[in-house]
């Protein structure tokens, strides 16, 4: 994935997220996840990062984040230039 501040943003994937979590996840999740990239971090956390469509799909996976009980430690959108 090209992550890149060089690349244009195309509107129509969504706004790009980070989703901080307290807990490791499996990388088979991201499915579940709205194909968010999942990051297990050495600290016994996960970031997942990735675009989502729209708000709906962001609350879809803190959702789902929320059913499984996983401790939820940031959500952040980030800027794009």
């Amino acid at each position: 994935m090209n992550t890149s501040n060089t690349t244009p943003h195309d509107r129509s994937k969504g706004s790009r997220y980070q989703i901080r979590i307290g807990q490791h996840l499996d990388p088979e999740c991201a499915d579940w996840l709205g194909g968010l990239a999942i990051t297990n971090l050495p600290t016994g956390e996960a970031l997942l990062s990735g675009y989502l469509i729209d708000q709906a799909a962001l609350h879809g996976v803190l959702q789902y984040l929320r059913d499984l009980n996983v401790p939820l430690i940031e959500v952040k959108r980030e800027e794009l230039r």
